[in-house]
């Protein structure tokens, strides 16, 4: 959106102007995170040109990405450094629900199609308010039934879509839904809203995940540091993130949830069958809570990949909510280098006693402005439903603004 073609009345407005000037990065973080990187051209080095086969689905939660990274309703800042979304467990599925999943061109009867229910609703340009939505079954997920399903069926026939095998029926599923607002730049505000559409209570594991993508075990690439980074347990419910370039951030989270780590590194073991170079690989998330290995997880706190584990009982109508702050480090040697330390420094926040102090009222005002700005672009003639629309479909655009690296001459070289 060219900030010259609006009157520049609103909050939002000023924001899309200061960023424009440069004068301050309010679009460093957005929803740039991707929502599928397994099974794409930019991970494929196979010796035949298939990255359906080569990266599947399959790998996904096992295998370090080598060009991006991907996750369910989660940000990342523009460079796809540092990355947050979010994990699910309804204790019956056979993996941890971290990313979409999707039928790749020789599975699907009419090629690629991803196969879940999850709705953009809301973002403002400058992604100071995003919100979305992603529904969970609370039955397990047919993976295998999709996959054979779909291969079996021809080109004329219909697809079987999620909602057609009936782990839906009864109502029997979560909306869990996302929202980020802005304090600052570079001080997000997050709130996980987990509601129990189902008749009976319903038990839910929620992992909110902050990890870096992986740059350190591919040798050098444009921009990086090839320097590993890390996040380690800081105190009781708060990490530190440090990176080279990116500078250092801090997540805190409230509530009852228990800190896990382990590194973004490649399962070998599981994937090729030989020996890990290391004893805490990327699935160690799946591995701790869907197989109940508490060794997956590294006890010395530290790790490049982190999750908050709450485990939540919901009552049939009910809601929970978990909050975390995803903040960077004023002060001292925590700026990073270059062009992003200047950035981290405009946006940085001051460690608070309490990161929680005003949060709901933060939300309430980003929520307001962004009525504002949709109120000013959105044409006053157009009826409420109409503009609900407008309004969402204005989201699904936002929220595709995703991270997107493919160099060719870096990728092929390895």
């Amino acid at each position: 959106m060219d900030p010259k073609s609006l009157r520049g009345d609103t909050v939002e407005e000023k924001r899309l102007t200061e960023d424009a000037s440069r004068e301050r990065n309010w679009k460093r973080w957005g929803p740039y995170l991707s929502e599928r990187q397994w099974a794409t051209v930019r991970e494929d080095y196979s010796p035949y040109g298939n990255c359906w086969d080569y990266f599947p689905h399959d790998h996904a939660r096992s295998r370090a990405y080598r060009w991006g990274e991907d996750g369910l309703l989660g940000i990342s800042d523009r460079q796809c450094r540092l990355c947050f979304a979010l994990a699910l467990w309804n204790g019956k599925d056979p993996i941890l629900k971290e990313r979409l999943f999707g039928l790749t061109g020789s599975e699907g009867n009419h090629g690629e199609d991803v196969k879940e229910l999850y709705y953009y609703l809301d973002s403002t340009p400058t992604h100071s308010y995003m919100k979305a939505l992603y529904k969970y079954p609370q039955t397990e997920y047919p993976y295998a039934r999709l996959i054979e399903e779909n291969r079996r069926r021809g080109l004329s026939a219909p697809e079987l879509e999620l909602i057609d095998t009936g782990v839906f029926n009864e109502d029997r599923y979560f909306d869990v839904f996302a929202e980020y607002a802005k304090f600052s730049e570079n001080d997000i505000l997050i709130r996980l809203t987990i509601a129990n559409r189902g008749p009976e209570k319903a038990m839910l594991h929620l992992l909110p995940t902050l990890w870096f993508r992986n740059t350190w075990s591919w040798g050098p690439i444009p921009e990086e540091s090839t320097n590993k980074p890390s996040i380690t347990l800081e105190r009781d419910r708060l990490v530190r993130a440090q990176h080279d370039v990116l500078g250092n951030y801090q997540l805190a989270f409230e509530g009852n949830a228990k800190p896990l780590f382990t590194d973004n590194e490649t399962n070998s073991a599981r994937i090729h069958n030989y020996p890990n170079g290391q004893l805490f690989v990327k699935d160690a998330f799946d591995e701790y809570v869907v197989h109940g290995r508490a060794d997956a997880v590294n006890p010395q706190n530290v790790g490049t990949k982190f999750a908050a584990h709450y485990l939540l009982e919901i009552e049939p109508g009910k809601s929970e909510v978990a909050r975390l702050r995803l903040s960077a480090v004023a002060g001292g040697d925590d700026v990073g280098s270059g062009r992003d330390a200047a950035s981290r420094k405009s946006g940085s926040t001051p460690p608070a006693t309490d990161p929680f102090a005003g949060f709901d009222e933060v939300f309430a005002q980003r929520m307001k402005e962004a009525d504002e700005f949709y109120d000013a672009v959105i044409p006053s003639e157009m009826d409420k439903e109409s503009k609900k629309v407008a309004r969402q479909g204005y989201a699904g655009l936002l929220w595709s603004k995703q991270f997107y690296q493919y160099c060719i001459r870096e990728w092929a070289v390895g």
